[in-house]
């Protein structure tokens, strides 16, 4: 796994897709945008709660470019009482590491009582990408949304469609972020519970015979159903994707089929599905033709997965124009599949293929680190930890204390790339006397080809493991393969199993109950990129790490990504 890497296929096709770039940039255009950032009353499934809003709305409005444009966002925050920063989810920031979106990690947080920060970077690759808040646990209130990158024109695409169209899966809680933060903070531990609805674009539908019918009205247009109006014959192109805060979900159109195309802006060999299983973080394109009896509408759904549910099945209308938008289909919503089959999850993720034309795979790696995950009690608190380290992030930014050689602004110490696998039971509740909270990063070579592997176990519940669906930022990785919880990973004999003919590239991949992921990345983009948990307690609880990677290559830092920490001297008078 780990030998002298012979990647010339490799560099030929990045030539080559440099090449692209720099000529489609010929034509590339600026798109400017200019947000507020505010709270304001949403009922998204007709409980009203104050939520987190880009001028007003959530989800925020859909970002559309061409490859190789350039993206400004001008983020005026005019919060009370919080931060901001915005995650360009997919996004490599290629020339722009401070552009990420990270508090913590590259940039200090928008402040509250309207300061202005402006984000700009360059949509480097077609694809359907996402973008959320990364302060605190404000993707959960609302601050999310789409970034849509086409192709250049006189490029095409490997497959054809009538018309293209978004759907974009959350869950949604009634409690604050306030409460969610202050329950997993304390002792004892509370958890934040299972969302109390699922909103498809924006909308859902909540009981509200079991609220204060103050707070819940029924008949509020704002949670009415989302309607998707088709017409018969067309075949259209779904953009789906999931910032949901904790749930793994199911995603179905009754009596439709779907052909999954794209995954994370990447192009897959078409396969056909009945349901497409998504986790926070990822986006698949399907292509989804409107043949069935086009007298009657039918019902487009969403449910949990990967969890016990207790949370109602999302609902919205697949419209057959001219049928009333607003119909309600005349048979009962499809449930989806068994909450717990994580085997049929699985298949899916094997069955994800690069598609003919794909970035060809380095052959070997020079690097393996073995990330175990595990939930731990530290000082009495519960914490999410890799390798028994829980992550901090500190008062000055990685990027920033990398870059002017602030050496004392987190620990020098780099943690460890395995964990003791001879002893390490991960089907049995550990002690983990020795877990530790840290804000210590991985060191990596630049332009080395590195191999991670996340291995799952149990967490402080007796014979429960859970599903992480895993996010890298500022690159793509390639997927070589997926243990399925039977044994634990064994660098000896499952390196003969992985996939690298053909592996997918996605940003984001789930890793299943006491199972292992397996995935190879390029660490060919100088900066400083965290790779975290995508479900939003686990990330606020330590669930991440950080690393570094050709930090000498990175221009000069803008003041603006500075303020705090450290940092507060760089822009001294």
């Amino acid at each position: 796994m780990v030998e002298t890497p012979q990647s010339g296929g490799f560099y030929v096709c990045l030539l080559a897709f440099s090449l692209v770039t720099v000529l489609n940039s010929v034509e590339a255009k600026t798109h400017f945008h200019k947000w507020e950032v505010k709270y304001a009353y949403k009922s998204p499934d007709c409980y009203k709660k104050l939520a987190v809003t880009i001028n007003g709305d959530s989800p925020g409005p859909t970002i559309y470019a061409r490859q190789g444009d350039t993206i400004v966002v001008e983020v005026n925050n005019t919060l009370v009482t919080e931060n901001v920063a915005i995650h360009w989810h997919g996004i490599r920031q290629r020339g722009t590491p401070w552009s990420d979106g990270t508090e913590g990690v590259i940039q200090c947080p928008i402040m509250p009582g309207a300061d202005t920060f402006i984000y700009r970077f360059i949509v480097d690759k077609a694809g359907t990408y996402l973008y959320h808040a990364h302060y605190g646990m404000q993707l959960t209130a609302g601050l999310y949304g789409f970034i849509i990158v086409s192709v250049p024109d006189g490029v095409s695409q490997p497959f054809v469609y009538n018309h293209d169209k978004t759907i974009i899966l959350k869950d949604w809680y009634h409690a604050s972020t306030y409460e969610q933060a202050t329950g997993l903070s304390s002792i004892p531990f509370g958890w934040v519970g299972e969302p109390q609805s699922l909103l498809i674009n924006g909308r859902g539908r909540f009981n509200c015979s079991l609220v204060d019918s103050a707070l819940c009205n029924a008949t509020n247009p704002e949670c009415s159903p989302y309607s998707l109006s088709v017409v018969a014959g067309l075949t259209y192109r779904l953009r789906i994707g999931s910032l949901a805060s904790l749930s793994a979900l199911s995603f179905e159109i009754e009596n439709h089929s779907m052909t999954v195309v794209e995954a994370d802006g990447n192009y897959v060999e078409p396969f056909e599905t009945k349901n497409l299983y998504i986790n926070s973080g990822e986006t698949y394109s399907v292509l989804v033709t409107a043949n069935q009896e086009a007298t009657r509408n039918y019902w487009i759904t969403t449910n949990v997965v990967g969890r016990k549910p207790s949370t109602p099945t999302g609902l919205a209308i697949w419209n057959y124009s001219p049928v009333p938008h607003d119909l309600t289909p005349p048979t009962d919503p499809t449930t989806g599949p068994l909450w717990n089959d994580t085997a049929s999850q699985l298949s899916q993720s094997r069955a994800l293929k690069a598609h003919h034309d794909y970035v060809q795979t380095p052959p070997n790696s020079e690097r393996l680190i073995v990330l175990l995950n595990t939930q731990n009690l530290i000082d009495g608190r519960t914490r999410w930890s890799l390798n028994n380290r829980s992550l901090t992030f500190p008062a000055t930014p990685y990027l920033i204390a990398l870059k002017e050689g602030f050496t004392d602004a987190f620990d020098q110490k780099p943690p460890p790339d395995s964990y003791d696998r001879e002893h390490y039971d991960i089907y049995s509740v550990a002690d983990n006397v020795n877990a530790t909270a840290s804000n210590a990063i991985y060191r990596i070579g630049f332009n080395t080809t590195v191999d991670i592997v996340l291995q799952n176990a149990n967490t402080m519940t007796k014979d429960t493991s859970e599903t992480h669906p895993w996010h890298m930022h500022g690159h793509d990785f390639w997927v070589l393969g997926f243990g399925d919880g039977k044994s634990p990973f064994n660098p000896l004999n499952d390196t003969k199993r992985l996939n690298v003919v053909d592996p997918i590239l996605k940003n984001t991949v789930p890793l299943y109950p006491y199972g292992w992921t397996a995935l190879r990345f390029r660490a060919d983009n100088p900066g400083v990129w965290i790779f975290h948990c995508h479900i939003e307690p686990h990330l606020f609880l330590g669930m991440g790490i950080v690393f570094e990677a050709g930090i000498e290559k990175v221009g000069e830092l803008p003041k603006s990504i500075m303020g705090c920490g450290e940092t507060k001297r760089l822009i001294s008078p």
